[in-house]
């Protein structure tokens, strides 16, 4: 049976006594069954084994009619939720049935947290088992662990099912009643989620804030300032911070509209005025008029927990959200991390010993703290059910002892894990700071006042082990950075070594990163630490968001969806009302309230939530019934953007095919194309113009002196193209689909839209060309322009091409002598890379991006993975591209379908949900 291991290790069996252990992975299995006796069978679920219907097809027959079954879920019978084995698992269950017919117990020893406690009793709901079942539960997979959990078993705990089954329910009915109003108001195949369509209002909103900002400009001098050649540093930097007794102004001065934030005790400094004062302090005295020293202490950071886990990750290593998760799964599985899903930053009496002795064996006892460290969470929502991701263990191995039993993204990742846990056990960083101020008169007759700040640490403490990282967008000084400043004392004096003046803008606030979302939404309340890796994913594969580097950017598409939920169902995505949904969960983990009458009040409406909450309000589904035929579907897809320079509104509009632009002019609409790829903070009054002077009709080039068609040169969703215009068919019947397609080509890079001429068109629309037939085979060789980039094609063998150029001047005997070079890897050479990355920190070998056929891929020679919607050939980063292929190799080789098996008997339809202990 896939998953199962059979230990031949004779240690805690509990006599003659037979047990069945389940868990969710054949992994987790392999390493747990090595821990146990003889006595102890362990077998893999692989996951989840059976969940709501998917669709329709998924549905039982005998419920088919029923006016609930689209839901899964009987709304008008205490919510109970039609569960279906999925088609992959029956064979697993059958397996896992016939294993039970040979032991005595039966232990279910899923992960620990909801999620693991409803795959326990889904279980326990399908298999029936006719031995005891007792729970196995465990937060790391040791010998000592694993054996302590077997010995001491627990029941099942029905509060956390009915809350795991209660987020279920209550996303199956989020999406189910939400979604059906975005395929109707903005465009099919859209979805909407609890936790999902709140992420994206804030990369929404962030990205509406930077829209709305006017940036400001200020000036300002900066100065080396020489100290002496007896000084250490002779030289130091210092900017100029008063003028006459009055504070400069500098960005966080101004608000987002550019304007002082009502303050009158700054002054701003234009260029005149600021290159004024410099070139006045030239050969100016200076000295020292004030020196102040402070102490600082810096305490070490707490251990990781999931969320800290994946911002971390984020910045130091980056990470995905996804891949820490999942290289983290496997560190955990393998033995190496405790679990991995937790809200707490406790760690054990034995794990805080362990970091302590090893601090001090590292560093020395003066390094580490005076006393264990403990730390709590100060964060909305916290759970503290487990401890804290940490090394497993009772002693913890070094990076350099797993090193070689480790991949990269595991070696990594467990180090940064190993290193946070031993510095939270360390004493406190120390040092410190300096600030000095240093007057003198320019000849302009103004005072100045300049200003330099310096940090040095005296004793580094926890910093030795660890270091966190600083957020690439929001910027910032690493807690390890250090400034020397040379010994001054007051009157001292100093000379002018070098002035200039320096412009500076203000600048809109960043956009988030994936750690940054992470950190908000964890603030707010919003979502649980283990879910956000599969949000972040699921607003990336639905189109809401895409990535321009690290930073996250919502589509127009986004917009609407957004300004849809905002203004006709405000409470589905208001950041207080959803945190306020996850202490309810919550209180439904904790038994402090019942299953049926909070799903109840939340769909049909009563008395659960704060005051405005969705169930005081009328429920689910009266909020999500009324008023829906008065959303007007073109006042949603339309986002105001500005006014042009004769105040004209300018709106980009979501449309079937894609966002374009949209003005009125003389009583007539004017459109013009919006790229998937330019941001909405990007998109200017000035690029709108330029859109728009690009006529949609397209740029006329001449007539086809053979068809007689008019040739146009236009800019698409995709990029510039050009095509002929059709005449209109005759009314003789014929439908469109039948009607002949205009025949486009999309310009070469060497072209532009404002050059290309009638030849260059021509040229690019009589493509493929025929190069000739191969004549061994027959098959007929053309010369093409792909999407990025030339090739040859014959049948399904693709040859790369030097340059566009030679799409036209190649001869056969050329494109022969290509294709007598041998394949790569047994397959046809793949046209040129289209883009060269770093080496892959797997293989170490190089990263490039080529054309598939179907669509672009990363590979390193060893492994190829197709990018995804929202990566771009153009921005993918070295990092973005090591994921995908770590993804791919994770997944492992793509395994050919077996023949299918005749049915021996007719297959029982899925059963209900037995009722669940009554909790009302």
């Amino acid at each position: 049976m896939a998953g199962s291991t059979r230990t031949k290790k004779s240690s805690g069996g509990g006599g003659s006594t037979r047990r069945l252990v389940i868990v969710e992975s054949p992994t987790k299995a392999r390493k747990i069954a090595s821990y146990l006796g003889s006595n102890f069978v362990v077998e893999s679920s692989r996951g989840h084994i059976r969940d709501l219907p998917r669709g329709a097809a998924d549905v039982p027959a005998k419920y088919k009619g029923q006016a609930w079954a689209r839901l899964g879920v009987d709304v008008d019978h205490d919510f109970e939720p039609l569960y279906v084995v999925s088609a992959d698992k029956k064979s697993l269950v059958t397996e896992l049935k016939e294993a039970l017919k040979d032991v005595d117990e039966l232990y279910l020893a899923t992960d620990g947290d909801r999620e693991g406690e409803a795959i326990a009793w889904h279980l326990l709901e399908t298999l029936k088992p006719k031995v005891p079942v007792r729970r196995m539960v465990f937060h790391e997979i040791t010998e000592s662990a694993i054996q302590a959990a077997a010995a001491n078993p627990r029941d099942l705990d029905q509060d956390l099912v009915d809350a795991q089954e209660t987020r279920r329910i209550l996303d199956r009915l989020y999406g189910y009643e939400v979604s059906p109003v975005l395929w109707k108001k903005v465009m099919p195949k859209l979805s909407a989620g609890r936790v999902q369509s709140v992420a994206t209002r804030l990369v929404v909103e962030r990205e509406r804030e930077r829209m709305k900002f006017v940036s400001a400009s200020y000036w300002d001098i900066s100065a080396q300032m020489d100290a002496g050649e007896d000084a250490t540093p002779r030289q130091f930097g210092a900017r100029l911070v008063a003028v006459d007794g009055t504070r400069l102004a500098t960005g966080r001065d101004f608000g987002s509209d550019g304007k002082l934030t009502g303050r009158t005790d700054v002054v701003v400094l234009d260029e005149a005025q600021a290159r004024a004062i410099a070139t006045g302090l030239e050969n100016a005295p200076v000295k020292v008029s004030s020196v102040e020293e402070k102490p600082y202490t810096r305490k070490p950071y707490a251990p990781f927990m999931t969320s800290t886990l994946q911002q971390e990750a984020g910045r130091k290593l980056r990470f995905s959200a996804d891949r820490t998760m999942r290289t983290a799964q496997k560190l955990y599985e393998n033995g190496y991390i405790t679990y991995m899903r937790t809200d707490s930053t406790t760690l054990s009496e034995t794990a805080i010993n362990a970091a302590r002795t090893q601090a001090t064996d590292l560093y020395g006892a003066q390094y580490v703290a005076d006393k264990p460290r403990q730390y709590t969470r100060k964060v909305k929502n916290a759970q503290e059910a487990h401890e804290a991701i940490r090394p497993a263990g009772e002693v913890f191995r070094t990076p350099g002892q797993v090193a070689s039993e480790l991949d990269s993204d595991e070696f990594k990742l467990y180090e940064m894990v190993w290193q946070r846990t031993i510095a939270s056990q360390m004493a406190d960083a120390r040092g410190n700071t300096t600030s000095i101020r240093i007057q003198g008169r320019a000849a302009t007759g103004q005072e100045v006042t300049f200003a330099a700040s310096g940090r040095t640490i005296t004793f580094a403490g926890f910093l030795k082990a660890y270091v966190e990282t600083v957020d690439a967008e929001a910027g910032g000084e690493s807690d390890d950075a250090e400034s020397r400043l040379p010994l001054l004392v007051k009157d001292q004096d100093l000379t002018i070594a070098e002035l200039s003046a320096d412009g500076h803008t203000t600048s809109p606030p960043s956009r988030y990163t994936e750690p940054s979302l992470i950190k908000t939404m964890e603030e707010l309340g919003i979502g649980r630490p283990s879910t956000y890796s599969s949000i972040i994913s699921t607003i990336q594969d639905r189109g809401y968001v895409w990535k321009k580097g690290a930073a996250l950017v919502p589509s127009w598409v986004a917009f609407a969806v957004v300004g849809l939920l905002e203004q006709h169902f405000g409470r589905l995505v208001d950041y207080d009302f959803t945190a306020a949904l996850e202490d309810e969960l919550d209180g439904i983990a904790a038994g402090r309230q019942g299953r049926t009458t909070w799903l109840s009040g939340f769909y049909f409406g009563g008395s659960i939530g704060p005051d405005g909450s969705i169930g005081r309000s009328g429920g689910l589904k009266k909020l999500v019934g009324t008023g829906v035929e008065d959303i007007d579907p073109r006042e949603i897809n339309s986002i105001p953007l500005f006014s042009d320079s004769e105040g004209r509104t300018v709106v980009v509009r979501v449309g079937r095919f894609g966002p374009y632009l949209e003005r009125e002019v003389d009583g007539t609409a004017q459109r013009a194309n919006v790229q998937d790829d330019l941001a909405p903070d990007e998109l200017s009054a000035e690029i709108a113009e330029k859109l728009f002077s690009t006529p949609q009709e397209g740029r006329s080039l001449g007539t086809d002196p053979v068809s007689g068609n008019e040739i146009v040169a236009k800019e698409g969703r995709f990029g510039p193209y050009v095509t002929e215009v059709l005449p209109e068919p005759a009314e003789n019947g014929t439908s469109k689909a039948k009607a002949p397609k205009p025949r486009t080509g999309s310009l070469f890079k060497s072209m532009s839209l404002d050059t290309v001429t009638l030849d260059d068109a021509l040229k690019l629309l009589s493509l493929p060309r025929v190069v000739g037939k191969d004549p061994e085979t027959g098959a007929e060789i053309t010369a093409q322009n792909g999407r990025y980039g030339p090739y040859l094609k014959k049948g399904t063998d693709s040859r790369s091409l030097a340059d566009e150029a030679q799409i036209f001047t190649v001869t056969l005997e050329e494109a022969l002598k290509i294709y007598a070079e041998p394949k790569k890897r047994g397959r046809a050479a793949a046209a040129p890379p289209l883009r060269e990355l770093g080496n892959d920190p797997v293989s170490g070998k190089p990263m490039v991006i080529k054309e598939g056929r179907f669509g672009p891929y990363v590979t390193d020679g060893e492994a190829n993975a197709s990018l995804r919607k929202s990566d771009s050939v153009e921005t993918i980063t070295d990092e973005r591209a090591a994921e995908l292929l770590a993804e791919k190799r994770a997944k492992g080789p793509v395994k050919k379908k077996a023949p299918a098996k005749k049915a021996t008997a007719a297959k029982k339809p899925a059963a209900k949900k037995a009722p669940a202990k009554s909790k009302s």
